[in-house]
């Protein structure tokens, strides 16, 4: 057991009291009202016109490259960042895509204007945007680069939950976001995630990839499509898809956990505050993009003329210190062994990414941590 880990007991015994009430209270445990209500909820919180609960984050950013596919044809690029999640690229391989990686800043760890902009070629069908480790990495260039060259764009936010670019909430901004409740996360419902959007097509779509492809949950539109005197309308699959459907009991536990959202959020944007003000800004990388953060994890860059990793994390081990190395999944998607099997461009040097990978890592950061915890740790890191 880590005195600091990556994150604290994230269910409450209140928590755990409404799960036993509503189990002892239904009969009706797969994807049904409750689903609904957190989806309204949601929606409602973040700011969107829709929200699609499905069992994971993984499961979202799938949804969303096969909605890419669905309007944009079934070949093409998908421009990704290398700092992010397996299934980020994985998505995007899996529904046909070459996943054309770009490199980030350091400020943000998300992909810069910049680095989109040289990717972009008339084979470029969307972009992803992943907002790493809380950090919002949208801005008005971006947002009109996508615009400007008719590109999907598609926000993970799946660590992001409250983080904001100019006043709005991330996963509001694109034609479509992801987002995830796994256990480490801002809230979670142990396994979950959503897929939102302000699109009424991309909404009926999302619906229909959650549920094998079937037309039963979508609009009586959709279902007037589809419909056929050969097919039965409540076994009709209109898209290829899988059953990702969450359960009612994750959809109670979000309800639940929802209520202290706002207030995870608050605890760990101080953390991060305390964190960047008491590291030694000549030993570690302190400029981020704090504007608009709701802090994942607190990140740990050396700078370029420090190459004490390998002190750093004995430190961290000795304090007992759950920690990550790479950052956000590891590091540099770029350099995982599942891509030599499947098409895949690099646009650009990826320095800033591979810099991440070999001289980054971050630490948990949850309600809870005391400032005087982290300033003792930040000490005894400046020390080395």
């Amino acid at each position: 057991m880590f005195k600091w880990p990556l994150i604290n007991d994230n269910i409450t015994q209140r928590d755990k009291e409404v799960l036993a009430e509503f189990i002892l209270n239904t009969n009706r445990f797969t994807n049904g009202p409750r689903v609904k209500e957190f989806e309204a909820a949601w929606s409602e919180w973040l700011g969107v016109k829709y929200s699609v609960m499905v069992n994971s984050g993984a499961s979202a950013n799938y949804i969303t490259t096969a909605i890419v596919r669905e309007l944009r044809g079934q070949s093409g690029e998908i421009i990704v960042p290398t700092i992010g999640w397996v299934s980020d690229i994985s998505s995007v391989i899996n529904t046909g895509f070459t996943p054309v990686f770009v490199d980030v800043g350091l400020d943000t760890m998300g992909i810069t204007y910049e680095s989109i902009k040289g990717a972009i070629n008339e084979n470029t069908k969307a972009i992803v945007m992943v907002h790493a480790l809380g950090f919002n990495g949208l801005n008005e260039e971006i947002i009109n680069l996508a615009r400007m060259n008719d590109l999907l764009l598609i926000e993970d936010c799946c660590e992001a939950h409250g983080a904001t670019c100019r006043g709005k909430k991330v996963g509001a901004i694109g034609d479509m976001s992801c987002f995830s409740f796994y256990f480490g996360h801002h809230i979670t419902t142990i396994e979950g995630g959503f897929v939102c959007t302000n699109d009424e097509n991309i909404y009926q779509l999302a619906k229909l990839f959650r549920s094998h492809g079937m037309t039963r949950e979508a609009s009586e539109e959709i279902q007037n499509k589809y419909k056929s005197p050969d097919l039965n309308p409540l076994f009709t699959f209109a898209v290829p898809g899988y059953n990702m459907r969450s359960a009612e009991l994750n959809a109670v536990l979000g309800l639940e956990q929802i209520k202290r959202l706002d207030f995870n959020i608050r605890e760990r944007q101080k953390n991060l505050a305390v964190w960047l003000a008491n590291l030694d800004e000549t030993k570690y990388y302190v400029d981020f993009l704090v504007e608009g953060n709701s802090n994942f994890a607190l990140p740990l860059i050396l700078n370029k003329d420090n190459d004490k990793i390998r002190e750093v994390c004995k430190l961290l081990e000795k304090e007992s210190v759950e920690h990550r190395l790479g950052t956000a999944g590891g590091g540099n998607q770029a350099r995982q062994p599942y891509l030599q099997k499947f098409d895949h461009k690099i646009c650009g040097e990826l320095a800033n990414s591979n810099y991440i990978h070999d001289y980054g890592l971050y630490i948990g950061n949850f309600p809870g941590i005391s400032e005087d915890q982290i300033i003792d740790l930040c000490e005894k890191l400046n020390k080395i």
